[in-house]
C-alpha cells in the first residue's frame, strides 16, 4: 500500500489540499474514516461523501486529498465520483430534492410531479435555485428507483424518503423547505440540510436514527394477506430448522411498530400543511 497513513497525512496537510483551502481538521477526519476498513482503499465512499459535507460538492482539491491519504492517483478518485450519481461535480443547494421518475413512480404521478416543480421553482434538471441570503436554496434532479415502490410516487429531500406524493404535496414540500418550516420524512427524521446528511453518509451521526417510524403497513401488506388466508413458503428440509421462512417474516409484522396502527400510512403534517398526497393507502 506504500507509505502509511500517518506519512500520507503529512503529505496532504502539507500539499496542494490545505495550501488551496481544504482545513486541516477535515483531512484529519478524511484519514480517521480510513481506519474503519482492513484496507483503507475502501474508505473512499465515505470519504467523499466527507468531502461533499464540507465543499458542497466534490472539489478537485477534494479529489487530490483523498488521493494522496490513500497512496493512489486523483484520476482513480475522479472515475469513482464520476460513476456513482450520488457524488456531485456542481454545487448542491441546501435540499436536494430528488423525484423518482423511474417506470412505476413515473406512471403513478412521478413525471407530472417533475413537470411540475420544474415550472413552480423555475429551474430544470440538476439546476439549483437562485441564493435567497436564507440559507435556503433547492437543487433539483429526476432520480432513478428508491426502492419504494409500495409508497410511490416518491420523492426525496437529501435522500430522506417522502411518500405517496401529488404535484400539490410537493410544490408545498419544497416551498415550506425555503420558507424554512421544519419538515419530516414521512418514514424517517426531521430533514437536515444536504451537507448535514452527507456528513452522516459519511459515517458520522447526528442521533437522529430512531426519529420516525423504519417501516409501514404498505411493505407488509402482503404478509398480511397472506397471514389471514394461512399461506406459507415451503418449511426448508434441513434438519433443525427453527421455523420456515415466513414463520419469521411473520413473526416481524407482528411485532413492528408500523402494522398496528393505520395511521403509520399517513403523512406527516408540518406547521403549514401535508408533505405527502394521499391521508392513507387502500389495503
Amino acid at each position: 500500500m506504500g507509505a502509511p497513513l500517518t506519512d500520507r497525512f503529512e503529505v496532504a496537510v502539507s500539499g496542494p489540499a490545505i495550501q488551496e483551502g481544504l482545513a486541516a481538521d477535515t483531512l484529519a477526519e478524511l484519514v480517521a474514516i480510513t481506519r474503519r476498513y482492513p484496507q483503507p482503499r475502501s474508505a473512499l465512499l465515505p470519504m467523499l461523501h466527507l468531502v461533499q459535507s464540507v465543499e458542497g460538492r466534490v472539489t478537485a482539491r477534494g479529489i487530490e486529498a483523498c488521493a494522496d491519504i490513500l497512496g493512489i492517483s486523483a484520476a482513480e478518485v475522479s472515475g469513482v465520483a464520476t460513476f456513482y450519481t450520488m457524488f456531485k461535480r456542481r454545487p448542491v443547494g441546501d435540499y436536494h430534492v430528488g423525484v423518482c421518475t423511474n417506470t412505476l413512480c413515473a406512471v403513478m404521478g412521478g413525471d407530472a410531479i417533475f413537470e411540475r416543480l420544474k415550472d413552480h421553482l423555475e429551474i430544470g434538471n440538476d439546476e439549483t435555485t437562485p441564493d435567497d441570503g436564507a440559507g435556503r436554496t433547492i437543487t433539483l434532479e429526476h432520480i432513478e428507483c428508491n426502492a419504494a415502490c409500495d409508497y410511490a410516487p416518491v420523492m426525496t429531500v437529501n435522500w430522506e424518503l417522502m411518500d405517496n406524493q401529488t404535484p400539490e404535496s410537493a410544490t408545498q414540500l419544497v416551498d415550506d423547505l425555503r420558507s424554512g418550516v421544519e419538515v419530516h420524512s414521512t418514514r424517517g427524521p426531521r430533514i437536515c440540510t444536504w451537507r448535514e446528511a452527507e456528513r452522516v453518509l459519511a459515517g458520522f451521526p447526528d442521533d437522529r436514527a430512531d426519529e420516525g417510524p423504519a417501516a409501514g403497513p404498505a411493505s407488509l401488506l402482503g404478509l398480511r394477506i397472506a397471514r389471514e388466508h394461512g399461506w406459507s413458503a415451503p418449511a426448508p428440509d434441513r434438519d433443525g430448522d427453527a421455523g420456515s421462512p415466513a414463520d419469521t417474516m411473520q413473526e416481524a409484522a407482528e411485532t413492528s411498530d408500523a402494522t398496528d396502527d393505520a395511521s403509520a400510512m399517513r403523512v406527516d403534517r408540518s406547521g403549514s400543511g401535508t408533505h405527502g398526497g394521499k391521508d392513507e393507502v387502500d389495503e
